[in-house]
C-alpha cells in the first residue's frame, strides 16, 4: 500500500537516549519500561518495549534509539506508554532496534 508524502510527514520519528530501564513484570509478554530523553523541546517520554530477548537492561542504558513520538498514549497493564520505539522484527518476534550510526543530538527528527 502506497502512502503520500504528506502521510509520511505526519509520523514524527525522533532520536532519543534511553536514561532509565526497568523490568515490567505486569506486561503480558516480556518487556522493559523505558524512559527516553528526546531533548529540551520534547523532554522525557516513557515506552514499553518487548526487546528482552536481544537486549539487557545494561546494554540499553545510554543507548540512542529511534521512536515515534506523536502517537496517542497507550495503557499497557499499569504503565502508560507515550512513544513507540522502532526496530526490525524477525520471524520469531525478535526485535533489533533502529538507531543512528553516530551519536546525534537528542530530539533530532528522522527524515
Amino acid at each position: 500500500m502506497e502512502i503520500s508524502w504528506s502521510d509520511f510527514e505526519k509520523v514524527e520519528m525522533r532520536v532519543g537516549t534511553i536514561v532509565e530501564v526497568n523490568e515490567f513484570p505486569k506486561a503480558r509478554k516480556p518487556a522493559y519500561q523505558l524512559v527516553i530523553d528526546f531533548g529540551t523541546d520534547i523532554g522525557l517520554k516513557k515506552s514499553s518495549a518487548q526487546i528482552t530477548r536481544r537486549y539487557t537492561r545494561e546494554e540499553l542504558l545510554s543507548r540512542q534509539v529511534v521512536a515515534v513520538v506523536n502517537f496517542p498514549k497507550k495503557q499497557i497493564a499499569n504503565f502508560m506508554s507515550e512513544c513507540l520505539v522502532v526496530g526490525a522484527v524477525g520471524d520469531e518476534g525478535d526485535v533489533v532496534l533502529l538507531a543512528p550510526d553516530f551519536k546525534v543530538e537528542n530530539g533530532q527528527r528522522i527524515a
